[in-house]
């Protein structure tokens, strides 16, 4: 950055100068002057070279100073300003009984002031739950509550999985996430006006399902809906439902549990093994010469042998090798007649 590199610059130059007044006091003036000059040019030189590092080192703080400053609160901010205040006024009770004793001073002051602010600042931030501080927004915290993102509405999986049971817990929608669904289903573009009605109309059915709350809460200072989840989660101590895996990295380094669908679904994806036996409908051709694919329920593709000629029909296969890609997972087959002509 232009304005560390200014700002290294003229300390050297402070430095030279100072340096060069200080050697000034054993020299003439002119010859005083001379070398205050020199020290000056060799100050703002090397701060010159010195600014690279300089403002990496600048950089990284302030990389590190963000993000201490997105992981605040406004209750633990308050908490631990409480916290100091009452450490200052106990400081000047203090000082003021004990100015009569001959060895208090100024120093001890200090030192008194510093362990005060230390013990009420550390007790504020450890106890800031039981702060009635009503100037910001306070949060429900509820065990077992799940938040709601809008990708995982929006996918409608999660009806399924709450008519079955295998979702507890109280059901909160943040008001922003209900904001960005309205504001979906008004898009002038219309597949995002599809996703945003779709996702709207889930909520009716999950609200029939189990009532919903509306967490009216939100912190403007923040600039996505990901970055208020987070917030929103780590406030209230709730678990976020989404199928958004960066979402759910950056949240896990934020220590806020993750809730994935689509992970679920994955792990819950019947495993196939060599010599099972399948009925496959042959939907198209593959690659090599007279290989037919099909599909299970699920998705998995299903490769077989010799099979092109069964197109359009179920077929009964048997498994050969079941493969996992970075795409997914794919099942080779051949056709069960076979096995039994072998």
């Amino acid at each position: 950055m232009l304005l560390i590199r200014v700002v290294t610059m003229l300390l050297g130059l402070l430095l030279g100068f100072l340096a060069g007044r200080g050697l000034a006091t054993t020299q003439t003036e002119e010859l005083g002057m001379v070398n205050t000059l020199s020290l000056m040019l060799a100050g703002m030189l090397t701060a010159l070279l010195l600014a690279p590092r300089v403002e990496n080192v600048g950089q990284r703080a302030a990389a590190r100073f963000t993000r201490w400053y997105a992981q605040l609160s406004p209750r633990s901010v308050a908490a631990a300003t409480f916290g100091l205040i009452v450490a200052l006024l106990v400081s000047v009770l203090l000082s003021s009984l004990l100015r009569t004793v001959p060895f208090y001073t100024w120093i001890w002051n200090l030192v008194v002031t510093a362990v005060l602010g230390v013990f009420f600042v550390s007790f504020a931030l450890r106890n800031a739950e039981s702060f009635g501080l009503l100037a910001f927004p306070q949060v429900r915290r509820k065990p077992g509550s799940k938040l709601l993102d809008s990708n995982v509405i929006i996918d409608g999986r999660i009806v399924e999985l709450l008519r079955s049971g295998f979702l507890e817990g109280e059901l909160v929608v943040p008001a922003f996430i209900l904001r960005e669904l309205q504001t979906l289903s008004d898009h002038h573009d219309a597949q995002k006006r599809t996703r945003g009605k779709r996702g709207l109309a889930v909520l009716e059915d999950l609200r029939a399902l189990r009532p919903l709350r509306i967490e009216d809460w939100d912190d403007p200072a923040l600039p996505t809906t990901d970055d208020k989840l987070i917030r929103l989660a780590r406030e209230s101590g709730a678990r976020i439902v989404t199928n958004d895996s960066n979402l759910g990295k950056i949240a896990r380094l934020h220590g806020v549990e993750i809730l994935s669908i689509h992970e679920a679904a994955v792990a819950l994806k019947p495993q196939v093994q060599a010599g099972d036996h399948l009925t496959v409908t042959i939907s198209k051709g593959g690659q090599q010469k007279n290989q037919g694919v099909g599909y299970l329920d699920d998705g998995t593709m299903v490769v077989v042998e010799d099979a092109i000629k069964f197109r359009g029909k179920p077929t009964r296969v048997v498994v050969v090798n079941n493969v996992q890609t970075n795409v997914g997972r794919m099942i080779f087959a051949k056709l069960e007649s076979e096995e039994g002509a072998a």
